[in-house]
């Protein structure tokens, strides 16, 4: 039982989006990647894990003045104030399906984690990015750098460019960084389970988002202080 995927799994698997979010999301993800990735290998991603720490927990604030009941979650309408708040025009099914994908755990509220998540999503999928990066830069003037390095991070793990990451990349990613180390495909796998949510084995950009939050501690410190 090795830890190494065989590479033919990522070459001949093929996932197909199952919402118009997710086709948006895979083809965005897509065209970043063929400008590359600044990132040398999967240590240089932990390595950046306190900057990003700390610049989306600065996200808190403007969660609880959005959360405007301050029930701990951003209900549909809340959200939608929110958009438009921050300058975003989407249309009423658009926000109901950024909500409904984010919602992760089906609670109709949209959690802090899940509004990180949130935000990252509409940073990168927004046509026309001018007034929200006037406002996010007012608002969280470091969070663009931090999106950008969560999508460089991405880019990097996504070896075939193909808009998701499977075990065999990850497995890649991990064997660049500790070379020679027999714990390197079991560390691969444990990364890869963290992050596939919904257990079909490719991860999306959205699943790396959450998997994200979680490696630098924000769900289960919101968690622990339910």
């Amino acid at each position: 039982m090795g830890g190494v995927v065989g590479k033919s799994e990522s070459s001949n698997r093929v996932c197909t989006p199952e919402t118009k979010l997710e086709s948006k999301i895979v083809g965005a993800m897509q065209k970043r990647a063929t400008q590359g990735s600044t990132m040398k290998s999967f240590n240089s991603i932990i390595l950046k894990f306190p900057k990003i720490d700390e610049s989306l927990r600065n996200c808190q604030a403007t969660f609880e003045l959005f959360d405007e009941d301050s029930n701990g979650a951003i209900d549909q309408e809340e959200m939608k104030k929110c958009f438009h708040k921050l300058g975003i025009s989407f249309t009423e099914e658009e926000i109901i399906d950024f909500f409904n994908a984010c919602d992760i755990n089906e609670d109709m509220g949209i959690k802090f984690n899940e509004f990180i998540v949130l935000l990252c999503l509409v940073y990168l999928l927004k046509d026309d990015q001018t007034a929200l990066h006037t406002k996010l830069k007012t608002a969280l003037p470091n969070l663009e750098a931090t999106f950008e390095t969560l999508v460089d991070a991405f880019v990097f793990l996504d070896k075939n460019k193909d808009g998701y990451v499977s075990k065999s990349e990850m497995v890649e990613a991990i064997n660049e960084t500790t070379s020679g180390e027999r714990s390197s495909g079991r560390i691969a796998m444990k990364r890869f389970e963290e992050m596939d949510w919904d257990k079909n084995g490719m991860v999306n950009f959205k699943e790396f988002l959450f998997a994200f939050t979680s490696w630098v501690g924000i769900d289960e410190e919101e968690e622990g202080e339910r």
